[in-house]
């Protein structure tokens, strides 16, 4: 049993792999178990920063267990992904706000579709991981094309100009899911699902709620950008098992940060501005140091760009928003659009 456990498996001994899952697998029972056994619980913006905290402490943990491991180098590139794959994850919070908001999901229901959201994109990310991995070592120039993709991303965010927000109750997924499955115009508690009678047979058939369909969005825009994270993790280190540990602590934390971040979603406006400089820089990195091999990037450095520009997008919305009004903590995270029309 001791010879299986120490094989290797995508470059880590596979009881690495193992307690990496047992505890993941630990965590999420604590969570759906322990911290959320009241359906009709309502998270709060002083128990979702709690949990990030919590959260993030242990992913941190980890880390430091990694350092102390597999080297400080692996230690720093794992601090970096996780910083830059949280970073990326607010943008996806602000948008995963906005759905909700616009499907009119209560927030005494928006943790379960964020439950169900998070379970999914572990496992979507695994499966992107593992591609993205597979890519990488078996054809080099794959790095290359991941900086172009990033650089040509941040500047696509940087000469986007302000749009607004879609309307994701007209918008062409809402409309084909609802034309091809049977929708309930209201919600059932907090039932993806229930049993109710057609009204063009008369006979009771299975009809998804607006839970389910806010579900389906928010994983589709969690593998949206995922497309833009795992190119960027994978332009800091190679290391398959860094990469995919930090992503998964990354996104474990995102359902304990979206409630606090969602009741402040205008004081970041400026933040998508930071998140689109560490994207074009993670590229130019991997340009100049790996593409052509003109200097040498420590991981460090990595992080402290990376952290720089992420606390410089943060002080700076927060600066320029100062003089708006409190948000407050509402049924359902309102979207910029109507809140800047609110307050006009």
């Amino acid at each position: 049993m001791m010879d299986v456990l120490t094989v290797e498996w995508l470059g880590k001994p596979l009881w690495m792999w193992l307690g990496f899952h047992v505890l993941i697998a630990c965590l999420l029972a604590f969570d759906l178990g322990l911290l959320h056994r009241d359906k009709e619980h309502e998270i709060g913006v002083r128990e979702s920063l709690l949990l990030t905290g919590f959260y993030l402490s242990l992913g941190l943990a980890f880390g430091g267990w990694i350092w102390w491991y597999l080297g400080p180098q692996a230690g720093e590139e794992y601090v970096t992904g996780l910083v830059v794959e949280k970073s990326l994850s607010m943008d996806n919070v602000f948008v995963i706000a906005m759905i909700l908001a616009a499907l009119g999901i209560p927030r005494a229901a928006q943790h379960r579709v964020l439950l169900w959201g998070i379970l999914a994109a572990v496992l979507l990310r695994g499966l992107m991981i593992g591609l993205g991995a597979a890519l990488v070592h078996q054809v080099h120039w794959v790095l290359s094309l991941f900086a172009a993709f990033l650089i040509f991303a941040g500047l696509k965010i940087l000469f986007s100009g302000s749009e607004e927000e879609g309307d994701f109750q007209n918008s062409a997924a809402v409309r084909w899911i609802k034309k091809t499955f049977r929708v309930t115009p209201e919600l059932h508690g907090q039932h993806f699902a229930v049993r109710r009678p057609d009204p063009a047979t008369g006979r009771k058939a299975l009809w998804f709620t607006p839970l389910a369909l806010a579900l389906v969005l928010v994983n589709g825009a969690d593998v949206i950008f995922a497309v833009d994270s795992v190119p960027a993790i994978f332009a800091i280190t190679t290391d398959t098992f860094v990469v995919y540990t930090s992503n998964i602590f990354a996104i474990l934390g995102l359902r304990a940060l979206y409630f606090a971040l969602a009741a402040m979603v205008d004081r970041f406006a400026y933040l998508k501005t930071a998140l689109a400089f560490i994207l074009i820089f993670i590229g130019a990195k991997i340009v100049v140091a790996d593409t052509f091999g003109l200097v040498h990037v420590p991981p460090w450095v990595s992080l402290v760009v990376t952290l720089s520009l992420l606390a410089i997008g943060v002080v700076y919305s927060l600066w320029r928003t100062r003089t708006d009004a409190p948000a407050q903590e509402v049924s359902a995270p309102v979207p910029r659009h109507e809140a800047r029309a609110h307050r006009a």
